[in-house]
């Protein structure tokens, strides 16, 4: 049985049931409780800055959680570049423990964006010799540093009464073992296994050696659970993959969504090297349930996070997810 997640990016434009960023907050809130509703096992939200879209995560998932009671909560990715890991550490903590330890939390390097060195304007600038890449990486280990406990400042003994090295607080036990790393390519999935952290992989890959996208995927998947065993990590690690899956059942689909039914693979120039993009699986619940049970990465990942048009509103996505879980999902095996 697959856990089956959605993934939002919070747009918001006037003019569309989204119209403001409040609107944009708080539908995600209500999708949330209406995806708990349906059976939906995830709710993930996707990090940008500079964009209309959502950049703030922790209070957003904290109103989430005061709201649910069993859903899995999580980010689909939180962009390392920009964190101060500490601040992050304690907002995270605080969350997963109102949320009764049920945070899912993605991260990595980030995507391209639309601000030109936009980490630097938060005060983030790469050290000598070093790459938004590493800087994110170095961020994510002092995360993860505190996150697992471990001291990260010198104690002033004229206040504790004692020496020694002082962890973060709020502490939440066991969120460092659900820290997923986005990764865009064969190396950076064999790295998060080395790290021992769980692998998200979306509907970009930053590569491509021609073979279709889920295969190239597949292949990713393969390599991070294998360098997962070399490593001897003692817990199983989890994989999940995004799909966009748009099952058409009434005219309202129809009208959004039916010329997507053709969709392929596509392959571009992103962030300076080629890139393929999956295709959206569009058409009737059958036929896109035999696609799915046919996708190389779906089967080999154990969570399966749906992106939602999230400027339809909450009615529409919610009957999306409801034809997800409902028409879909059986007859491709993930229930």
């Amino acid at each position: 049985m697959k856990k089956i997640g959605f993934l939002s990016f919070g747009h918001h434009q006037p003019g569309t049931p989204t119209p403001t960023a409040g609107d944009a907050l708080r539908q995600m809130v209500e999708l949330a409780v209406a995806a708990e509703e349906l059976g939906v096992d995830g709710a993930f939200l996707r990090v940008h800055h500079f964009a209309p879209q959502f950049s703030t995560p922790f209070p957003l998932l904290a109103a989430m959680a005061a709201r649910t009671e069993r859903i899995e909560l999580g980010t689909g990715v939180i962009d390392m570049r920009y964190e101060n890991p500490l601040y992050m550490a304690e907002q995270a903590a605080a969350t997963d423990l109102l949320s009764g330890e049920r945070l899912q939390l993605g991260i990595s390097r980030g995507s391209p964006e639309p601000a030109l060195q936009g980490a630097s304007a938060f005060g983030h600038v790469p050290a000598e010799g070093e790459t938004d890449a590493d800087m994110a990486r170095r961020h994510t280990e002092i995360f993860r540093t505190a996150i697992g406990g471990s001291g990260v400042v010198r104690a002033d003994p004229r206040m504790t009464g004692r020496g020694g090295m002082l962890a973060i607080q709020p502490q939440s036990p066991t969120l460092y073992e659900r820290i997923w790393w986005g990764s865009g390519t064969r190396a950076t999935a064999k790295w998060a296994a080395e790290q021992g952290m769980n692998l998200m992989s979306s509907t970009l890959l930053t590569e491509d050696t021609g073979v279709p996208f889920d295969e190239l995927q597949a292949e990713q998947i393969e390599i991070f659970r294998a360098e997962w065993a070399r490593q001897g990590h003692v817990r199983e690690p989890r994989v999940s993959v995004s799909r966009s899956v748009i099952p058409i059942t009434t005219d309202l689909d129809r009208r959004f969504f039916g010329r997507e039914r053709d969709s392929q693979d596509q392959v571009g120039w992103l962030d300076g090297g080629v890139a393929r993009f999956g295709k959206t699986y569009a058409g009737e619940p059958d036929v896109i349930a035999k696609q799915l049970a046919e996708d190389a990465a779906v089967q080999a990942a154990d969570t399966v996070l749906v992106t939602v048009p999230n400027q339809l509103g909450v009615d529409y996505n919610a009957h999306l997810l409801e034809s997800i879980v409902r028409d879909v999902a059986p007859d491709a095996g993930w229930r």
